[in-house]
């Protein structure tokens, strides 16, 4: 249930007829932060102070004095300046908590439905997936999964990126630079050998070039930053100068950096250097190949047709592996038949209009036009996104569209949807959900030692096996008394070792980088899923002992009681699950789910500790915390099913 909103439904019949607003002065009530205030705190009284032309504490009064909270709460308690402090009854919370653990949804309700499209994950095919994936593919699937099981329609979209520039790279390096046995025995794997082949000579053939301007722009700024600091300590403006100089020449040391990186990636590289040389322009080349598989070449069309299936099957493989279901895959080339109708529409309606020889849509409060198709008549992204928010709003209808996609494309949303609702589509609500970047323990985007990029299949297989060697270490499972068959083990490792590879993500801010570390993901202790799955088996482990079966069918046979303040705050805490969903899908952050059931976790430790349940002092008392486990349990797993996430029976 959710105890907050009723809560300030109580308040808001107190308030109406009284102030203006009710509703709005009501949702100033929130989980008190100090446990030693109560249970929630209202802080409704100073901010009417001024319209009632009264002192907070008088108001403070006479809204308790209004108020109709008795079976809920014991009398409420004033402080100063104002705060009206709420604490639940105990005999409130152990009803509420019974009727949860009878319900089959743990009394969570269904809501007014709308529907959703999320789109996520999007990966390019004919490339494996990467650690770079990991985000908008969990970030995107435990908002699906939170969404739907709040009583929502949601429509779940990979977006994949099946067409364009890359299979343009992709198709040039096929006939120019492949091993045919390399492809025969994996062809994903050569198909994006040749596709870093001919990205790596394009960059080091538009690098190479830029090479003496960008030296004379260091050596440049090398002597802006000496003048600056030579300059006598009590120059007017000198800290000013050092510091900008300073930061000139950082930026004028990276981009030289960046620009050597490249070119001497190949120049160390005979064989790179000699395709460099023997294909000039290769940029203008692997375009043309794009061009004309855009315009149905044959030759490249029946290309793309033999790398599709292959690049999917593998990607599908790794889902496959993470428990992830779409409900539809249209990928860019499924939008492409579309994209010259809309931007004939476009221009006919004057939304579009020629500039340069590009077809550009103009938007207020943008700098730079969007380009919705270029010169040589090839069609963007941006055209590709405007077409598929117009096939969306025909086919699914939805009331929101949710791009789970890293916070780099900001820009590009954000003119998306302001094209969208020039359009007309501005009754739907169109959310950029951005999240940060996966680094590795050098505090950079997470590569490998060679600079390549991280396979996702390959950080999966070392999820599972360092999990292996934590929960199933054979010291360990000999201190817990546990025997368990080869088999077991590999299933515990890896539900542990893909759940920590999930909550990891999971469990961070999405607007934040965070550091990929998998010995730290996958201990038994702090912030982990391990832990989480831990707390998950210790409860079953203890209900097996009691030789008792619990279901939702026998637990009106365990009647609960509060007695311990350990008991008291984690029946609170379980019955603030639905609360903790709702907050989750306010703002699509589910690190507020993994945090609530972190908490639960933590404290059904306490609880453990501190309140004996199979040496219980009484045979009720042992009933009513057996049924606290059960209802821990059942929390736990819940919450960790709509993150993705599995448990275990033992661990």
């Amino acid at each position: 249930m959710q105890i907050l909103p009723l809560i300030r439904a109580r308040f808001e019949q107190a308030l109406d007829g009284w102030v203006a607003e009710p509703a709005e002065h009501a949702r100033r009530i929130a989980v008190a932060r100090d446990p030693r205030h109560g249970d929630y705190q209202a802080n409704i009284a100073m901010p009417l102070s001024k319209s009632l032309c009264k002192k907070p504490m008088e108001i403070a009064g006479e809204l308790v004095d209004r108020l109709s909270i008795d079976d809920l709460c014991h009398p409420p308690e004033i402080a100063a300046p104002g705060f009206i402090n709420l604490r639940l009854r105990d005999e409130f919370l152990a009803a509420q908590l019974s009727a949860a653990l009878a319900d089959q949804r743990l009394a969570v309700g269904q809501v007014t439905a709308r529907t959703y499209v999320i789109d996520y994950s999007s990966p390019n095919v004919a490339k494996p997936m990467h650690v770079g994936h990991i985000r908008s593919t969990v970030i995107g699937d435990a908002l699906a999964r939170i969404l739907r099981f709040l009583g929502h329609q949601v429509i779940s979209d990979n977006h994949l990126g099946d067409w364009g520039t890359q299979f343009g790279m992709i198709i040039y390096g096929y006939k120019h630079f492949l091993d045919q046995a390399k492809y025969e025995k994996n062809p994903v794997a050569e198909l994006s050998r040749l596709y870093r082949v001919v990205q790596q000579v394009i960059g080091y053939q538009a690098a190479e070039p830029e090479l003496a301007g960008a030296t004379e722009r260091l050596a440049s700024a090398t002597e802006k930053q000496k003048r600056a600091d030579a300059a006598p300590a009590d120059a007017p403006k000198r800290n000013k100068e050092v510091k900008a100089a300073a930061k000139e020449v950082r930026a004028a040391t990276e981009a030289l950096s960046s620009l050597n990186g490249k070119v001497n990636s190949v120049k160390n590289d005979p064989q790179l250097l000699t395709i460099a040389q023997e294909h000039p322009e290769l940029e203008q080349r692997a375009q043309a190949e794009t061009v004309k598989l855009h315009q149905g070449d044959a030759e490249n069309l029946d290309l793309w047709k033999q790398f599709l299936p292959l690049s999917i099957a593998e990607i599908d493989s790794v889902y496959k592996r993470l428990d992830v279901r779409f409900d539809t895959t249209y990928g860019e080339s499924f939008y492409h038949p579309m994209l010259g109708a809309l931007v004939d529409k476009l221009s006919s309606s004057g939304m579009a209009v020629e500039s340069d020889g590009a077809t550009c849509v103009f938007l207020d409060d943008f700098e730079a036009p969007m380009i919705i198709r270029k010169r040589d008549g090839a069609f963007l992204y941006a055209t590709t996104d405007l077409a598929t928010i117009e096939y969306r709003m025909e086919h699914f209808r939805p009331d929101a569209i949710l791009y789970v996609v890293d916070h780099r494309q900001g820009e590009h949303f954000s003119k998306i949807f302001a094209a969208a609702r020039a359009i007309g589509y501005d009754q739907v609500e169109l959310q950029h959900v951005s999240f940060g970047t996966v680094l590795g323990p050098d505090g950079r985007p997470f590569k490998t030692r060679s600079g390549t990029v991280v396979g996702l299949d390959t950080l999966l297989d070392e999820a599972v096996e360092r999990a292996y060697q934590v929960v199933c270490d054979p010291e360990r499972l000999q201190k817990a008394g546990l025997e368990m068959t080869d088999e077991e083990k590999r299933q515990v490792a890896s539900t542990v070792g893909l759940g920590a590879i999930k909550y990891a993500d999971l469990s961070h801010n999405r607007s934040s980088d965070y550091k990929f570390d998998i010995d730290a993901m996958v201990q038994l202790e702090g912030n982990t899923s391990a832990y989480i799955q831990y707390m998950v088996a210790r409860t079953k482990s203890i209900i097996r002992k009691s030789g008792m079966q619990l279901t939702e069918k026998t637990i009106d046979r365990f009647p609960l009681q509060i007695t311990q303040p350990a008991e008291r705050k984690l029946a609170l805490q379980l019955l603030q699950f639905e609360d903790a969903l709702h907050q989750s899908i306010e703002e699509y952050y589910p690190s507020v789910l993994a945090g609530y059931l972190y908490d639960v976790a933590k404290q059904f430790a306490t609880f453990f500790e501190q309140c004996h349940v199979l040496n219980a002092s009484s045979e009720d008392l042992k009933i009513s915390r057996l049924a606290i486990c059960y209802a821990t349990a059942r929390v736990l797993r819940q919450g960790l099913s709509l993150l993705g996430i599995d448990v275990v029976e033992r661990m």
